[in-house]
């Protein structure tokens, strides 16, 4: 798995986050709640971690440091992460689209 797309999806992130919170005067929010920037940047970084973890497994599995199991698991429960990770982003991309498509 590459990490160089989470590395940019958080990279992305957080220059969204940046330039939202440097923005003009905003309105009070209503709820006081994590936004969602904040929310997607803690879903990169823990699947960013979850796939580190299961590279150093699989390394640690090579040289008989640990063991398969915990290799599959670790890399199975990465692999839930991405894949969750990427249907939010598509998810996001969609609406995205739509918003576009309305008529002014």
């Amino acid at each position: 798995m590459d990490l160089a797309a989470l590395r940019a999806y958080a990279a992305a992130a957080q220059n969204v986050a940046g330039s939202v919170s440097t923005g003009p005067a905003q309105e009070p929010q209503a709820a006081a709640g994590p936004d969602f920037g904040s929310l997607v940047m803690d879903a990169v970084g823990q699947t960013e971690a979850s796939i580190s973890t299961a590279e150093n497994l699989t390394a640690q599995a090579a040289t008989g440091q640990a063991e398969l199991v915990d290799v599959v698991t670790a890399v199975a429960a990465a692999e839930v992460q991405l894949e969750t990770v990427i249907a939010v982003r598509d998810q996001v991309i969609k609406a995205y689209q739509e918003i576009l498509r309305m008529p002014i």
